[in-house]
């Protein structure tokens, strides 16, 4: 074995064959030289697992494949052909073309991301949003951070560190990533106080606690990914925020959804504003259609408390993000909300998506790939409207799940698809160019079946046989 290991070539020899070269010259020496000593570590293995190698044990060709994926960025474009709307994992809402322009003129040259253009004098960077957020949303004032945890975690430092914070047993919710409610409050400094029960809390639960613990604040959580049904009981905003007037404390709603329109079927922040809540907390890159970002809207006081917590610095947005969710806001303000395209994936009718799934298919056909026009069931995702189901439409290819699944993900772009009944089905809601859809299949297809002749051929010679897949396990939140 260790004479068949020295048989390999060192990467200065590999580097210096013509192809190679001519790879560097292409992609640069760094992402070339990456290239062969991951071709060499295949070939590596391959004699370590009792493999017998070809003539050349460290071929070109691999060598060049590797390359080309050395050479492309890592975090790229896909194609979601899942029907999750807001699917966390492939970045939830994407962004309007005007979004996406304003991000452009801010990104690639100086702005007043805090200096007051009136004065001279040095600025607020969400001194740019606030105006907008506060016509739109019916706040008294409006702050924004990078994100929605990371609001709920200054809220809870600048307003709750060193009291507690009273939150029913049924919203002690672990949201994506592993971040659970009861270590977000440890971390912020304030103790957290359980009531009810977990599926029926009441207001009673509440004063009770505030009886005990009149330093507490009152926190209300959105459930996110799941929801409780059948014999269940909360109070509404409205009664937590009486209570709240009454015992002197605190009301915060961490939201989650951030939708502005209340036909969406998601309770809003203008609603809990409304009825009495003293801060709210919102994600952009959800239901709102825009960045992720983290809105923290409510009373001038609780918002100016955080705003000017140490930890606000820390959290603090970047100027790409507020001018992407500037421009987003603006769209809603000038009655174009329905322009985003997260907000015309979710209204999109079933038969609308029929209809693209057949442009598709016919595509694909023509391409010479087996498939069928299915019904899909998409969902919302990013942890808005659980038990809302989406009715669609997706593509059934006849293929082995396994191999195609890996090849769609090794495209340019990459497809991330669905297995469903033992079948690849792409779904087409979230799809707005069936064409480019149809190319990427048809090019992953080659790919696929390719590499089950080889592994077929492999077997035929005494090697391991096909793997017998039915689909990549998924570990997704959507």
């Amino acid at each position: 074995m260790n004479e068949r290991l020295r048989s390999l070539p060192s990467v200065d020899e590999v580097l210096a064959r013509p192809a190679v070269r001519a790879l560097a010259e292409r992609v640069g020496r760094a992402a070339a030289k990456a290239a062969v000593r991951a071709a060499i570590a295949e070939s590596r293995a391959r004699l370590q697992s009792g493999d017998d190698l070809d003539d050349e044990p460290v071929p070109d060709a691999r060598v060049l494949e590797l390359g080309a994926s050395e050479a492309k960025p890592r975090l790229r474009r896909v194609i979601n052909a899942t029907g999750v709307v807001l699917h966390t994992n492939l970045g939830r809402a994407p962004l309007h073309a005007e979004a996406v322009r304003r991000v452009a003129e801010i990104a690639s040259g100086y702005s007043n991301l805090e200096i007051d253009l009136g004065t001279g004098r040095r600025g607020q960077r969400s001194a740019h949003l606030e105006p907008v957020l506060r016509e739109l949303f019916g706040a008294e004032a409006a702050h924004v951070v990078n994100n929605c945890a990371g609001a709920t975690m200054l809220a809870l430092a600048a307003l709750g560190k060193g009291g507690a914070a009273i939150v029913s047993r049924g919203e002690l919710v672990e949201i994506g990533g592993g971040f659970r409610v009861p270590e977000i409050l440890a971390q912020s400094g304030c103790r957290l106080i359980e009531v009810g029960t977990t599926n029926r809390t009441r207001a009673g639960d509440y004063a009770a606690a505030l009886e005990a613990n009149p330093e507490a604040m009152i926190l209300r959580v959105h459930r996110s990914n799941f929801a409780l049904v059948g014999f269940t009981e909360a109070p509404s905003m409205g009664e937590l925020a009486a209570l709240a007037r009454e015992k002197k404390a605190l009301l915060l709603h961490d939201l989650g959804s951030g939708a502005l329109d209340a036909a969406l079927g998601e309770f809003t922040a203008s609603q809990s504003l409304k009825e009495g809540t003293d801060l709210v907390l919102v994600s952009g890159d959800k239901l709102l259609g825009g960045p992720q970002a983290g809105i923290m809207l409510g009373r001038r006081e609780m918002v100016e408390r955080c705003r000017k917590h140490p930890l606000s610095r820390a959290l603090r947005a970047d100027r790409m993000l507020l001018a992407a969710l500037e421009a987003t806001l603006r769209l809603y303000r000038d009655g174009r909300a329905d322009e985003l395209p997260a907000l015309q994936a979710l209204k999109a009718s079933p038969s609308e998506l029929r209809q693209r799934a057949t442009r598709a298919a016919l595509l694909l056909q023509e391409k010479g790939i087996a498939c069928t026009v299915v019904e899909s069931e998409g969902q919302v995702g990013g942890g808005s409207l659980p038990l809302r189901k989406l009715e669609g439409a997706g593509i059934a290819l006849a293929d082995v799940p396994g191999p195609l699944l890996a090849a769609l993900r090794a495209g340019d772009p990459p497809v991330i698809a669905l297995v469903r009944d033992g079948r690849v089905v792409l779904d087409v809601r979230c799809v707005s160019d069936v064409a480019e859809l149809a190319d990427a299949v048809a090019e992953a297809a080659v790919r696929a079946t390719a590499q089950k002749d080889d592994k077929l051929a492999l077997a035929a010679e005494g090697g391991p046989g096909p793997a017998q897949s039915t689909g990549d396990p998924l570990d997704l939140e959507v």
